[in-house]
């Protein structure tokens, strides 16, 4: 402070701020750190080398650098990297005890710094000062005993100093900590330099049970075969086995058990092995174990064991497929198709029975039809391969239960249920099947199943009982009439199956109606009954004009042997004629006009075939105009239409159009002849 004439002191002025608004460039306190970094980062020069000569310069040099590290030391007390450097730096000027005290103090700091103690046993061993080397790594692996780099280090200083009795010492405080697998490996390579077999074996014994993997199991065994020790190598896998149960099998450990027996030419027990472990371990773990035993029957088998083993991998690949889907019925279908080709019955069966037991899981009969016939496989294996009757009648009948026949049912169980009792000479069972199924669910296939049953049983009194059941669930099926009034007639009693087809005939509604009259009319013209044939036709056109009973008829008269069929037949193609005319169906007509014209060409005279002639009309091609669905035009389209002469007559504008066109023809004939009498009265010519 600057004082005045009189001794006072004189305070400093205060500067004034007059605009105390905030500055536009705000600078924050992050941005002052950032840029001192930066500075510190340019590039500076370094200090030129100093050559030191005196000894007093050198105790100034260590003055220098040592308050240089304390004050580092001082700013950043937890940077390990200056207490490095710092004892470093001592023990480069060999200072010993000062580098020791540095790394002292740097352990007061951060005595869990791997770093710091490796650095600080490393210099007393550079230095040959074991015991205080060794003194160290025994603090550092007291203190930090999971640090597995120092126990290396440890063990790796007294080996290199020949201490193998201390190394073996130091290796065993360090398994008392129960270390990774790589510690006890490098134990047990320890061992083996020295020739200390036993001793590496009692090393295995106890690491096998402290990392129980299947790799280390497989390590003892490799190790006692590598010395010749096959017997306790054998031991060793089967304990292994032992140690792991029926639990918990492991596949790669029974793999390396049977390669070993397959390196001691032990064929049969490497075999034993692998089909042991495939009959136990799940299929899912098991692939690495299916391709070693392949590979094994490929280089060791013959060829029964080589398909031995394609078929395990077949089924364990099934059985994947089926536990993904229970529902996929095809899958089950490859998976017993194997089952019976390769497989005992018992397996079989078990196999069919859980197929069986994925019912689907909605009604609906096009869903059922694949599950089905896993029921219908398993019926005919009980009875033709297992020669078991009584297991596939079990089989039949489940299968019966399961199906909800209230919704729908499958014929072709009850059937082949059915011919299995016939089968086993069960007549009545196989009828009372029959039986029940056109009780519970009538249907078509059934009764006619069942009717040719007995049929071939010659039991006619029980087809006409059938017959009548049939037509009561079924009136209108045309085809159940006419089969059942051919039965009558076999028999004999035509009254009886003329009966049946009045009755049919009779019937409002029918399926196929015309295959029933044609059956009746074959019926009566087989019994050679011409007049009832006659009016079996009459009666059918009262009900139908259709041209094909028309044509039918007109054959059927000219068929006859008697003078006055062909008077017959042309009357009854006049009528069809007139009858097609008055419904207004051209192509019919014209159909039937052809017939007519055939049979009279065959049959009658001039003037009967100049008498079709004048029927017959002429083709004519119009036009219409074509329109979408939507509505919109789409055009004119062409098609051909047929004129018949009594239209010609009912409409006089198309007789005139025709003399204009025979007109149009006349006048171009003439102008084309008139051109050609020019040609030849040229003067050329």
């Amino acid at each position: 402070m600057e004082t005045t004439m009189g001794g006072k002191q004189k305070m400093p002025k205060i500067a004034k701020v007059n605009n105390k608004a905030p500055a536009p460039i705000q600078i924050t306190a992050e941005q002052l750190l950032r840029e001192a970094k930066e500075r510190q980062l340019e590039n500076v020069p370094p200090p030129p080398k100093r050559k030191i000569t005196d000894p007093q310069e050198l105790e100034e040099y260590k003055l220098r650098k040592r308050k240089f590290y304390e004050d580092a030391l001082r700013k950043n007390r937890a940077s390990i990297q200056n207490w490095i450097r710092y004892a470093a730096f001592e023990d480069n000027m060999k200072e010993i005890q000062r580098a020791r005290s540095v790394y002292e103090r740097g352990i007061d700091v951060a005595h869990r710094n791997i770093p710091l103690w490796l650095k600080y046993a490393e210099m007393e061993m550079r230095n040959r000062q074991i015991n205080h080397a060794r003194n160290i790594w025994d603090r550092a692996v007291t203190i930090l005993p999971r640090a597995n780099q120092l126990w290396y280090k440890y063990v790796y200083m007294e080996e290199m100093l020949g201490n193998v009795a201390g190394c073996r010492q130091v290796f065993e405080r360090w398994m008392e900590w129960e270390p990774d697998e790589q510690a006890w490996q490098s134990y047990i390579n320890f061992e083996l330099r020295y020739k200390e077999i036993e001793r590496a074996r009692q090393i295995y014994e106890r690491f096998v049970y402290i990392h129980p993997d299947v790799k280390n199991w497989i390590k003892y065994g490799k190790f006692e075969e590598k010395f010749g020790y096959v017997v306790k190598s054998r031991s060793v896998f089967e304990r292994g086995v032992e140690f792991y149960g029926d639990d918990h099998l492991e596949a790669m450990l029974f793999v390396g058990f049977a390669k070993f027996e397959e390196r001691q030419k032990e064929y049969e027990r490497a075999r034993v092995i692998y089909k042991y472990a495939i009959d136990r371990i799940d299929k899912v773990l098991a692939e690495d174990l299916f391709k070693a035993y392949t590979i094994f029957e490929k280089k060791f088998g013959n060829r029964s064991g080589i398909e031995n083993v394609i078929v395990n991998k077949r089924k364990f690949q099934y059985e994947e497929e089926v536990k993904s889907n229970p529902h996929n019925y095809d899958a089950w279908f490859d998976y017993l198709r194997l089952a019976e080709e390769d497989g005992s019955e018992e397996s079989t069966r078990e196999v069919y029975e859980r197929a069986i037991a994925n019912i689907p899981p909605v009604c609906e009969k096009r869903r059922w039809k694949r599950y089905i016939y896993l029921w219908i496989n398993y019926a005919l294996y009980e009875e033709l391969e297992a020669k078991d009757m009584d297991r596939a009648r079990q089989v039949y009948s489940s299968c019966l239960d399961v199906i909800p026949h209230k919704k729908f049912t499958f014929a072709k169980v009850w059937i082949m249920f059915a011919h299995f009792e016939i089968r086993q000479n069960n007549l009545l069972a196989a009828r009372k099947i029959l039986g029940v199924s056109i009780g519970k669910c009538p249907k078509d296939k059934l009764f006619r199943n069942y009717i040719e049953l007995e049929l071939q049983l010659r039991e006619f009194d029980r087809c006409r009982m059938l017959y009548e059941k049939f037509l009561e669930f079924g009136p209108d099926n045309c085809s159940t009439w006419w089969r059942f009034a051919e039965l009558e007639s076999l028999l004999g009693d035509t009254d009886r199956a003329r009966a049946i087809y009045e009755i049919a005939v009779a019937q409002p509604r029918l399926d196929m109606p015309e295959v029933l009259w044609k059956s009746y009319i074959d019926f009566e013209l087989d019994q050679d009954e011409r007049i009832r044939a006659r009016k079996l036709f009459e009666r059918l056109l009262e009900r139908t004009q259709h041209i094909k009973v028309w044509m039918s008829f007109a054959a059927f008269e000219a068929t006859q042997d008697t003078s006055d069929g062909d008077e017959r037949a042309r009357a009854i193609y006049k009528q069809a004629n007139s009858k097609l005319q008055t419904s207004g169906s051209k192509e019919e007509r014209l159909v039937l006009l052809e017939a007519w014209k055939i049979f009279e060409e065959r049959r009658g005279s001039v003037d009967h075939q100049s008498c079709v002639g004048r029927l017959w009309p002429k083709r004519v091609k119009k036009r219409k105009k074509v329109s979408t669905n939507t509505g919109v035009d789409a055009g004119w389209e062409e098609y051909y239409d047929y004129i018949f002469p009594e239209e010609e007559q009912e409409q006089p504008n198309l007789k005139l159009l025709a003399m204009a066109k025979q007109w149009k023809t006349s006048k171009n004939d003439e102008s084309s002849s008139d051109e050609s009498s020019n040609e030849g009265d040229s003067p050329e010519s």
